[in-house]
């Protein structure tokens, strides 16, 4: 997409946090990977729609994807996103952007790796969104399907991963392989109603169906 047809489209959102753009210009300066301002808005969308008050992110970096989720949950009339990353200077990190933009009294935070954490949440989360190491995908599934309640949607990011999904053969890439194979699970399975949007790098949207 034209640099100038995203900044267009970015442009009609209303998120002017100026919390939000330390964090972009924290990604940017230090190459670290977020769903960036185009995916961010979808996230508060979603969320609104389904008046979710249940959140959980299998891998949160330093909370840019949380304040999306924080701030609709708040608007939606309070909740908890549940922010997980194992790495305790990135909890310690989104902690501090997210008590200065408001947002923190909706959040927990847990330093745990996220398939375990999700493994260990209770039963009814509204909202699923996954973004962690993409060899993982697939066996994160079945943990997703016990928590998420019927109705509820599973978010996945890097479902495009830069192209290399159009390669006929995953030839021994396990990350290539694991987001391959996460998207045919979810569209081959009864269980889902699955899209994948063309958002930046691929970001499937999947209604759990039960």
């Amino acid at each position: 997409m034209p640099q100038e047809l995203h900044d267009y489209i970015v442009g009609q959102t209303r998120f002017d946090d100026p919390i939000l753009a330390e964090m972009e210009a924290r990604a940017k300066e230090h190459g670290f990977p977020i769903i960036g301002d185009a995916v961010g808005p979808w996230l508060y969308f979603y969320t609104r729609l389904m008046n979710a008050s249940q959140v959980f992110e299998m891998g949160s970096g330093y909370g840019y994807s949380t304040w999306f989720f924080a701030k609709a949950v708040k608007e939606n009339g309070g909740g908890t996103v549940t922010h997980t990353v194992w790495d305790e200077d990135l909890s310690r990190e989104a902690r501090g952007y997210l008590e200065r933009a408001g947002l923190a009294d909706q959040c927990d935070f847990q330093v745990s790796e996220a398939v375990l954490a999700l493994s260990g949440a209770a039963k009814g989360i509204d909202i699923i969104f996954c973004d962690i190491d993409k060899e993982m995908y697939p066996g994160a599934l079945d943990v997703v399907e016990s928590k998420l309640r019927p109705g509820g949607l599973f978010i996945i990011d890097n479902l495009l991963w830069d192209g290399k999904v159009m390669s006929p053969t995953a030839d021994g890439d396990e990350a290539t392989a694991g987001v391959k194979e996460i998207t045919r699970m979810l569209r081959e399975s009864e269980r889902w109603d699955f899209l994948l949007l063309p958002l930046r790098d691929g970001v499937g949207c999947a209604r759990f169906r039960g």
